[in-house]
């Protein structure tokens, strides 16, 4: 079997979707009985694996798969996994995810919320949450009892997006700026555009140093909206740190529910850090429940490669 990867991965601190790419990229290329392929030059491709409908850099997009598709192989299966609907990077994306999902022979989503918010609703797709690489598991150490002294938030992003949550950042940095027993630190690409007061800002990072780093603090704090499939709050977890997150997360009330406490606001996200505290015990164990990782979502697209190209049913109703 042929598959052709529309992205190659990228070396070095990048966002989540690169770290799903980069396993999927290698896993393919061992995976027995799979040539992969990343340009189309090739006649004799069978599977059109999309990550991402946009052009690349050389300016292959989702058009040249339906014309390579209608010229060169009509035999050729398109599956797109549909990981950016646009909702942080304009309506251009959003129209062309639109127009793409009903012309893919089978559509991957990261969440059901993705799938709702696109509007998809036949029956030619699959859930596949989002899971954290393995290696964020590896130096966590589950704490029973939170020092309500010297209490550690943290949240990271590889974006600068605004949706990324950076109004709240800013209100939440000069709520406690003040406060002795509270520390709120920012991992990445902070937007400057907002200020960092009561907020200490730390250089992007990679998975390694990242994995070291989270455990270090006790609760992990996003206010990212409408994320498709969230990543940042996965690695959180897998580093053992219970999640407050935000209304109109997206996805990540999807992954989060049960393993934190919700807001919507800053007074009300101030709420939720206390009872968050108060049952710090309870939702740290719940935290550890939580044991998802990325090879096995890969796992499972593959399986949906061969499903695909062997014409088997897929079972489409299955979350896995």
């Amino acid at each position: 079997m042929k598959v052709y990867l529309n992205r190659k991965p990228v070396v070095g601190p990048w966002g989540g979707g690169n770290k799903t790419l980069s396993l999927l990229s290698k896993s393919l290329l061992e995976e027995e009985g799979i040539d992969l392929v990343y340009d189309l030059s090739h006649r004799d491709i069978d599977i059109i694996f999309c990550i991402d409908p946009k052009p690349d850099n050389t300016g292959i997009w989702y058009q040249n798969f339906l014309d390579y598709k209608s010229n060169i192989n009509n035999n050729v299966k398109i599956i797109q996994r549909v990981g950016d609907l646009g909702t942080h990077r304009g309506q251009e994306i959003t129209k062309l995810v639109h127009q793409t999902i009903n012309m893919s022979d089978f559509l991957i989503f990261p969440s059901d919320w993705a799938r709702k918010a696109i509007g998809f609703k036949k029956s030619n797709y699959v859930i596949i949450q989002n899971s954290p690489m393995k290696i964020f598991y590896t130096n966590r150490t589950k704490q029973k009892k939170i020092n309500r002294e010297n209490i550690k938030v943290v949240t990271h992003h590889w974006s600068d997006n605004p949706k990324k949550g950076f109004q709240t950042y800013q209100e939440f940095g000069s709520l406690i700026k003040d406060k002795k027993n509270i520390s709120f630190t920012y991992i990445g690409r902070y937007n400057q555009n907002y200020s960092s007061e009561g907020i200490e800002i730390i250089e992007p990072k990679n998975a390694d140093e990242l994995s070291q780093i989270l455990p270090n603090f006790d609760i992990y704090l996003t206010a990212s909206e409408l994320e498709a499939g969230a990543n940042h709050v996965l690695e959180g977890l897998a580093a053992g740190l219970p999640v407050l997150y935000k209304t109109n997360g997206g996805s990540i009330e999807e992954y989060c529910f049960n393993y934190g406490f919700e807001y919507y606001d800053t007074d009300s996200l101030y709420e939720a850090l206390k009872n968050c505290i108060s049952n710090y015990k309870f939702i740290v164990d719940k935290a550890y429940d939580y044991n998802d990782i990325l090879s096995n979502q890969i796992k499972d697209y593959l399986d949906v490669i061969k499903h695909v190209y062997s014409g088997e049913k897929y079972d489409t109703k299955m979350e896995v």
